[in-house]
């Protein structure tokens, strides 16, 4: 068995982050891993798998020193989205879609309100 601390370079860093990485910033700063690989290895750590029973919003992540707050994992996350792309445009004015054949259609007496 290895052991994740022995691992450099290559494929290391996503297989073993928490060996790598100490933090969610760090993991955005590391110029060398796609914007993909950050990804995954943000999103592994904000997985359930990790969640503290006592503190679900704390994750704990084998080889980490401390916890890691969700908040931060997800703000990193969220700043990755913000790199990728712009937001969609926002959206228009509501229509309400006419229905034709509704309006040639006589309504019968008894479902006629008064």
């Amino acid at each position: 068995m290895t052991n994740a601390n022995a691992t450099t370079g290559g494929l290391g860093a996503l297989f073993h982050p928490a060996a790598h990485y100490a933090s969610p910033s760090a993991v955005l700063d590391d110029g060398k891993l796609s914007t993909a690989e950050k990804r995954i290895i943000l999103s592994s750590w904000a997985s359930d798998m990790y969640a503290v029973e006592s503190h679900p919003a704390l994750r704990e992540i084998p080889g980490m020193d401390q916890p890691i707050r969700l908040a931060d994992i997800l703000a990193a996350l969220r700043k990755l989205d913000d790199d990728d792309d712009d937001p969609p445009p926002g959206g228009g004015v509501p229509m309400r879609l006419r229905r034709p054949w509704a309006a040639a259609t006589p309504l019968s007496r008894t479902s006629q309100r008064v």
